[in-house]
């Protein structure tokens, strides 16, 4: 997975230098504690430096377009000609956010009004006049739909670089979302008419490959597999299942074959996350593979590779997403409305994300998947207690859009069918949460990760550029 590179270039103005002794290196190092503080998040950033006229602008532009930047972040050090901006600007083609940041909360206006010499004080005042370029870049940024953003703060104010690594955060999404390759296994479940998506929309998008994979490839690993490989996949899923005793052995040699055969399909196609479904006719080698998958794809969604069923390739999209902020990313559908404690359950049957469990997750045997061929193995998990985001990716009328909501996961009952299944409380009534997601119009199912992250989400839909719908 190729690795995110941030940009940053500060702005300034090349006739204050011989003004004001000592205001560029001031200013200069202010950029540097940005890179700094930048470079502790784990991150690339491609520094084009202090640009304090139109050349060194085109100079610096072309400099941060050789280097592939995802995003780029705009210091505005001191008051700067707006012709410093545009130029980089226009040769990234990438979103901007404006970074308004004040060496302090506020100026010292005693101590300032001391100094006595007005040309003192007005280098003195040059430091900390950041908000005064803020207006004037706007203006051209609107005026050449240049997307943007603006981060108004103090250096090491907390809140302003919490936006900061919110942002960092979405690009991050971003930038993974760019470089995934979704596989694509098997065919809708029919009649589910909310789930049929647009490939080439979704590749438009968030640049996701779609890779088309094939039921006999993946019939062809499981035939391969040997006696010694059965025993370590087993062995995995001790190690990572609470293993019930009523699964029987002949089952969980079937799901270790298959998901064996997974890792295969995986590493051959370089998948990052992966959509499937399949019925076939009853009895033949293809239902034997896909009435075994769920102990597989849980693994594999687990860690970092989200699976989801139905072939909900919107799904998969959240599912990644919220993977890919560290939240999880569990895949849900409404279960069940308890009025008496006004919480909505929320669950699925298939892959779970493990990591994200209420203690640890249990594999049992189901005698029917219901709506579904067979019978076999099944997921039991209670998504962890506390806060969550629910996250869904929304082709509508006008276009995509990602739908979300914040809530609780909270303790309480559940239904132990051999399925995800959790409950959930949120800020508004739960008539009015179903109510109000449902009239958005997702397909049924949606992401469900740990952790309130739609700050970071509303972050993501702007660098995409499409629209966010936060319902609480």
């Amino acid at each position: 997975m190729q690795k995110l590179k941030i940009g940053l270039y500060g702005i300034g103005l090349d006739t204050y230098w011989p003004q004001f002794e000592g205001l560029y290196e001031r200013l200069q190092g202010y950029q540097n504690r940005i890179r700094e503080k930048m470079e502790q998040r784990g991150v690339t950033v491609i520094d084009a430096g202090l640009v304090d006229n139109p050349q060194k602008a085109a100079d610096a532009g072309d400099y941060l377009r050789s280097q592939n930047v995802d995003i780029l972040f705009l210091f505005i050090s001191t008051y700067a000609l707006s012709s410093t901006v545009l130029p980089v600007a226009k040769r990234l083609n990438v979103p901007v956010i404006i970074l308004n940041l004040q060496p302090v909360a506020a100026i010292d206006y005693e101590s300032f009004n001391l100094l006595g010499d007005r040309g003192q004080m007005t280098g003195e005042w040059l430091a900390h006049c950041q908000a005064c370029s803020v207006p004037e870049i706007a203006s051209v940024f609107n005026r050449s739909s240049i997307r943007y953003e603006i981060v108004s703060g103090y250096l090491e104010e907390e809140a302003a670089w919490k936006q900061i690594a919110e942002w960092i955060s979405a690009a991050n999404v971003q930038c993974i979302m760019r470089h995934n390759r979704l596989g694509v296994l098997g065919h809708y479940y029919g009649g589910m008419l909310d789930v049929y998506a647009d490939l080439t929309k979704h590749s438009i998008v968030f640049g996701t490959h779609m890779e088309i994979v094939e039921m006999c490839e993946l019939k062809k690993y499981r035939d391969a597999v040997s006696g010694d490989q059965v025993q370590q996949k087993l062995a995995e899923f001790h190690a990572t299942f609470d293993v019930s005793d009523e699964c029987p052995d002949d089952e969980l040699v079937r799901a270790a074959k298959t998901s064996i055969a997974l890792d295969a399909l995986v590493k051959n196609h370089q998948l990052g996350s992966l959509a499937y479904y399949y019925e076939g006719e009853a009895g033949n080698d293809y239902e034997d593979i896909v009435t075994s998958v769920i102990a597989g794809n849980t693994l594999l969604t687990g860690r970092n590779l989200p699976v989801a069923g139905e072939l909900e390739i919107k799904n998969a999209h959240a599912m990644k997403i919220m993977d890919s902020l560290n939240a999880g990313g569990s895949f849900s559908e409404f279960y069940a409305m308890d009025f008496a404690d006004d919480a909505v359950l929320l669950g699925h049957d298939g892959p779970a994300h493990f990591a994200i469990a209420e203690g640890r997750v249990k594999l049992v045997p189901l005698p029917v998947y219901h709506g579904k061929p067979g019978k076999g193995l099944s997921i039991q998990m209670t998504v962890k207690y506390g806060p969550v985001t629910l996250l869904s990716v929304v082709e509508g009328k006008a276009g995509m859009f990602l739908l979300v909501a914040e809530g609780s996961s909270v303790p309480g009952p559940v239904l132990q069918i051999g399925n995800t299944n959790s409950r959930y409380r949120f800020p508004i009534p739960a008539k009015e949460f179903v109510n109000r997601w449902s009239k958005q119009g997702p397909s049924h199912h949606c992401a469900i990760g740990v952790g309130h992250v739609a700050g970071i989400i509303h972050k993501l839909g702007m660098l995409l550029n499409i629209p966010v719908i936060q319902i609480c």
